[in-house]
């Protein structure tokens, strides 16, 4: 409010971007800062314009609207160039870090290329959510090609985030939702594939944190792409995914993924959210479902605005106490 900015034009400026991240920091005892940034700015860097009207979710006001409308997509963009607010952001946000002797990593994370091309062709997070399915059926080469295109961006975004400072990355693919499971393997794993193979590559030491939200049915084809923490949301049961990355690496002789997730955040709202007592209830159980080692103890899906910040606070010396206790008795 002080800045007199919109969410966009926040992200704009470096000096924003690096005081909305550790605004975070500096009030919870926190383990980690994440980037201050929007799954959309990559489709900004392609020229397709975003805005974000309060109430309404995000629009696209001028989605590709078929095949005919690529031309207005480049092949290749320079990412160095296009989106250097935000690695000016990453090293202006390791800076502060650094000066106030805060000593936690940053992680970085992108769009995945389905959650991409379905904003791009579809225009809305609410409306019009059938349209990226649309295309994958009745456009599968176009479709291929965007999602080629947009795959080789996230690779050079993600590598230069990592060049810039950050200590990990995660891919976000939060659209599964709209997406069928055999359209999901067909279409936006290959993508999520090729990312973690370039970013092991590239970055062999960089963890890579791999989200497929509404997609539980994938969690063990993210493990077997390279990711290595595999982010877990509210609607799959933790048990049953620790199991199913379990077994997918006992079959392969390999060590499984550490989990993130997967706290409830309405339980932390003002109005109807849980007692701190329930808090504490929900934390434990989710320690002792996922046990609390390989686990970055996170929530399930994205803050409301209506959570109580005490709630907040709470939580997260909540997970650091019982984690502890937990761990101290394994020992």
């Amino acid at each position: 409010k002080t800045r007199g900015k919109n969410f966009l034009e926040l992200l704009a400026d470096p000096n924003d971007v690096a005081e909305c991240t550790m605004q975070p920091i500096r009030r919870y005892n926190i383990d980690a800062a994440i980037l201050f940034s929007d799954i959309l700015v990559i489709a900004e860097a392609l020229g397709v314009d975003v805005e974000m009207p309060g109430g309404k979710g995000i629009l696209v006001p001028r989605p590709i609207a078929g095949p005919e409308d690529m031309h207005r997509i480049p092949e290749k963009i320079d990412v160095k160039v296009k989106l250097a607010h935000v690695l000016a952001s990453v090293k202006k946000i390791n800076e502060t870090i650094e000066a106030e002797g805060l000593g936690v990593p940053l992680i970085g994370f992108s769009a995945a290329p389905w959650t991409l091309m379905y904003y791009m062709v579809g225009g809305s997070s609410k409306k019009n959510t059938d349209v990226g399915m649309k295309w994958l059926k009745q456009h599968p080469k176009e479709a291929q090609k965007l999602l080629d295109i947009l795959t080789d961006v996230v690779i050079d975004y993600l590598d230069e985030q990592v060049k810039a400072g950050v200590h990990m990355v995660q891919v976000f693919e939060a659209m599964c939702e709209h997406i069928t499971e055999e359209s999901f393997y067909e279409f936006a794993m290959p993508c999520m594939e090729k990312i973690a193979a370039e970013m092991k590559r590239r970055h062999p030491d960089v963890p890579l944190l791999g989200f497929a939200r509404d997609a539980p049915y994938g969690i063990a084809a993210l493990q077997r792409a390279g990711y290595q923490i595999i982010t877990i949301d509210t609607a799959m049961d933790r048990n049953v995914a620790r199991a199913a990355l379990q077994a997918d690496a006992d079959a392969r002789g390999v060590a499984p993924a550490g989990v993130q997730g997967n706290f409830d955040p309405t339980l932390l709202n003002k109005e109807g959210g849980a007692s701190f007592e329930g808090i504490e209830a929900e934390v434990t159980q989710m320690l002792k479902d996922f046990g609390p080692q390989k686990l970055i103890a996170n929530l399930g899906a994205g803050l409301s605005g209506k959570e109580d910040v005490e709630k907040v606070a709470y939580l997260v010396d909540c997970i650091h106490r019982v984690s502890e206790d937990m761990i101290a008795k394994q020992k």
